[in-house]
């Protein structure tokens, strides 16, 4: 038996407030997600501005990159490559924005962000995770 990394409040709290000040430093409106390994959710912050529609994406993404355990990009691009049979995957936000949390190679959680371009919602979500002060890899 081994034992694995987990996330706990006190990472969430770490994590909730690097992406907010990093979206705030933008004056970006975005939805700011964060699940654990199997897509629960374990934060949710609206910020003021952002869409009612990116409350679901946000959550979505994170879900997406947890469950799938790579960046939700990833979907994104094989979709975009042409293989859009892929849109049949039992996962709900295939769109960048989406950014696993990994641990000595074990996916413990994931940030999802929406409300701006992909590419921005990816930096909040990575500044997120930043926070933790943890290796990637």
């Amino acid at each position: 038996m081994r034992t694995r990394a987990v996330l706990t409040d006190e990472d969430i709290e770490k994590m909730a407030e690097a992406a907010v000040a990093h979206a705030r430093a933008n004056q970006w409106n975005v939805t700011i997600a964060v699940v654990d390994e199997g897509g629960h959710a374990l934060f949710l912050r609206r910020l003021d501005g952002a869409g009612a529609a990116s409350a679901e994406m946000a959550l979505g993404k994170a879900r997406t990159a947890a469950m799938g355990r790579r960046e939700s990009k990833v979907y994104e691009e094989v979709i975009k490559q042409g293989r859009t049979a892929f849109l049949s995957a039992p996962l709900t936000a295939m769109l960048e924005g989406g950014v696993p949390i990994v641990v000595n190679g074990d996916v413990i959680g994931a940030v999802g962000v929406s409300g701006v371009k992909s590419d921005q919602d990816a930096a909040v979500a990575r500044a997120g995770i930043a926070a933790l002060g943890i290796d990637q890899g």
